[in-house]
């Protein structure tokens, strides 16, 4: 979770091999400054002319692959029973999370209620809505439709059945069966390829910047689906080697240079897709202050089990019972090992973690 910023900002530089270079001197070869140039033109009144102009911008900019409906603030209170604690079901720094139908769309829908003095500004909100209505894939969350009425700010999805994967994997609930090693690996993939389509086929390119357990939501059918782009961010584009910006993200899941220096990159990405393969492969969190000193962070714990094959069943997750085969188990790891590499250069591309992952993945009898 966190505020929007998938447009850069004016102090915000791009690099490339000949040094940095001020965003404001290359406007022209940037889509994600033009993205900014749309949201800071946008009027910020209250009212239907703030959703006509959204909307108009939204329908300017690039290829349209999601066409968002506006919906009014009593459509949406319709949906929910008035936003009653009955269909509440998530919360966090944004807001509030409720289930509900929309009877005019003849389905039903997440509708994310952003709180009016939480870290999520106009602006960014708007920002959402414009990125979300340029990307499509099967493993994004599908963007609704949105409200901006009077103060009221308002994002709708459809609607994840199965929740998160953290619900059913790092907060799994008594009566609930743990993931089996193959649905581990099918959403590893999936989740794999949502980053891969960001990283490598969207136009603009995305780097997504929050991936974590609690932002892979997941269909009726246990598909991953990547949610919550509010920390994405646009670039860089072709011949530039990274962004600087402010670090932003979640404890644990940062890659090591990110967090240093500001300069992020898709391998950014990458270490923290490796970060959430070994929470799937151990079922432990990235940071559990519950565990033994020497244990409560995951990647110093996995470091030295890394190292000594006869130590890699260790880190399977205990409800797995055994029940994995124990290739597979040393093969996803070693992925896990190579999207966790100290030095970013040394990290494989998310398309060839799909492609590793697709492997392993694949019915036995196929192989």
């Amino acid at each position: 979770m966190g505020c929007f910023s998938c447009c850069l900002t004016p102090s915000e530089k791009v690099v490339d091999a000949d040094g940095p270079t001020e965003v404001s001197k290359r406007r022209t070869e940037l889509k994600s400054y033009t993205l900014k140039s749309i949201v800071s033109n946008i009027s910020l009144k209250t009212g239907s002319s703030r959703q006509r102009r959204i909307t108009a911008e939204i329908q300017k900019h690039g290829t349209v692959q999601n066409e968002a409906t506006v919906f009014t603030y009593k459509e949406l209170g319709d949906a929910t029973d008035g936003f009653s604690d009955e269909h509440r079901i998530g919360e966090g720094g944004f807001g509030v999370v409720y289930k509900g139908r929309i009877e005019s769309i003849d389905q039903v829908v997440a509708v994310k209620q952003l709180d009016r003095q939480g870290r999520q500004g106009t602006r960014e909100f708007i920002s959402e809505v414009l990125m979300l209505s340029l990307l499509k894939h099967p493993n994004l969350v599908n963007l609704i439709g949105y409200c901006v009425e009077d103060d009221h700010r308002i994002l709708t999805y459809e609607y994840m059945p199965n929740g998160s994967l953290e619900d059913h994997l790092l907060d799994l609930a008594p009566n609930k069966a743990p993931l089996s090693w193959d649905m581990r690996l099918k959403i590893a993939e999936g989740a794999a390829r949502g980053l891969e389509y960001l990283h490598e086929i969207a136009e603009p390119k995305v780097i997504y910047r929050d991936f974590k357990a609690s932002n892979i939501l997941l269909d009726s059918d246990f598909n991953p689906r990547l949610s919550d782009f509010g920390m994405a961010k646009m670039g860089p584009t072709q011949g530039q080697l990274y962004i600087t910006t402010r670090v932003m993200g979640t404890y644990g899941y940062c890659a090591p240079e990110y967090a240093a220096t500001g300069q992020l990159t898709s391998k950014s990405d990458v270490y923290s897709f490796g970060v959430v393969l070994l929470e799937i492969i151990s079922g432990r969190r990235v940071i559990d202050v519950t565990k033994a000193a020497d244990e409560q962070n995951l990647i110093q714990w996995a470091q030295p089990l890394f190292k000594d094959r006869s130590k890699f069943t260790l880190m399977a997750d205990p409800l797995l019972d055994g029940n994995y085969p124990e290739k597979s188990l040393f093969q996803a790891l070693a992925v896990a090992a190579m999207c966790l590499q100290e030095e970013a250069e040394a990290r494989p591309s998310m398309g060839e973690v799909v492609e590793a992952l697709e492997l392993l993945s694949k019915p036995k009898d196929t192989e």
